[in-house]
């Protein structure tokens, strides 16, 4: 009886009958187990790539998220009908090789009964829990969190310290850096590290200090186009702030903003307007963020904390 494959990944028939071919012939069977598992493996790598990658948050939409998540579904299905990544053979190793008679461990039906998370090899499991708490040990201030609550709350004593410089709200620069970031999801990275970079503030001939350099889109009539750049790199989201202040302060071409401090939504507008950004709607973006749910909740508990400035 032959194997109906699964030609993409809600193909849910071929792998049924995937599924019934491994129960009755289990060597068969066996090279197709191998390359789907190969596309699942396939898949969770595209993800992680995507998820580390710089991007243009203030383009994301859940529709755009859904159907670039298709995207790489169907494309981890496609390498691993190609030569693939050599995982499968590996695999058709461990789970019995030429022979099937007389081995131990996972059997062929084993993998299509277990949950995909519970067949990952335990030491991998314990070395990605490991690196992840040393990075978090090595550097606890690069942790803004999950969600835009968390973003605020992390980033709230730095910005009020930066603010009162200027006489701005600290949510206004919070927001600022929501927009600029993605609400932490996006920050520059100059290797394994943080650029801390949360302004978008790029590196030109008066910075002397770290540099890192990434792709950003650039408006030009109106119409965005994608380049690449230096831009300034912190030791910390403190310095961040604080530099953001000082870039202000000390171009004369900021003055009508910073004279409007006091209306967070003035200043924006004459920041736009002394080309601070190229994009026409940036002030608009900031504001949305400022009236927004997330924004209005977490000022709240902010500024109820005891322990809040």
């Amino acid at each position: 009886m032959s194997i109906q494959l699964a030609q993409v990944y809600t193909d849910f028939q071929g792998l049924d009958a995937l599924r019934n071919q491994a129960r009755e012939d289990k060597e068969a069977a066996l090279d197709e187990v191998s390359r789907q598992f190969e596309a699942l493996f396939t898949q969770m790598m595209l993800k992680s790539m995507r998820q580390a990658s710089f991007g243009g948050g203030m383009f994301d939409s859940k529709q755009s998220e859904f159907y670039r998540d298709m995207y790489d579904q169907q494309l981890g299905v496609e390498l691993s009908k190609q030569q693939g990544l050599g995982l499968a053979d590996m695999l058709k190793r461990q789970l019995g090789g030429d022979s099937l008679a007389g081995r131990t461990g996972m059997q062929v039906e084993d993998y299509f009964g277990q949950p995909v998370l519970s067949i990952k090899p335990q030491q991998a499991a314990g070395e990605a829990a490991s690196a992840e708490k040393h990075r978090a040990e090595k550097a606890p201030e690069q942790s803004l969190g999950k969600t835009p609550e968390e973003f605020i709350q992390a980033l709230w004593p730095a910005a009020s310290e930066a603010a009162a410089r200027i006489n701005l709200q600290p949510e206004a620069l919070i927001a600022q850096a929501a927009l600029e970031t993605g609400w932490g999801k996006h920050v520059m990275q100059r290797g394994d590290n943080s650029s801390h970079n949360l302004f978008g503030i790029k590196a030109d001939q008066r910075w002397d200090g770290d540099k890192v350099k990434v792709s950003t889109l650039e408006y030009k009539d109106g119409v965005a186009l994608k380049t690449r750049a230096a831009f300034r790199a912190y030791d910390s989201f403190a310095d961040s702030f604080q530099d953001y202040v000082s870039f202000v302060t000390e171009n004369p071409r900021y003055a009508d903003a910073l004279s409007a401090t006091g209306d967070a939504r003035a200043y924006f507008r004459e920041l736009q307007h002394a080309g601070y950004a190229t994009d026409p709607a940036y002030a608009q973006k900031i504001a949305r963020i400022l009236d927004s749910e997330p924004m209005r909740t977490a000022r709240a508990q902010v500024q109820d904390s005891p322990t809040s400035g």
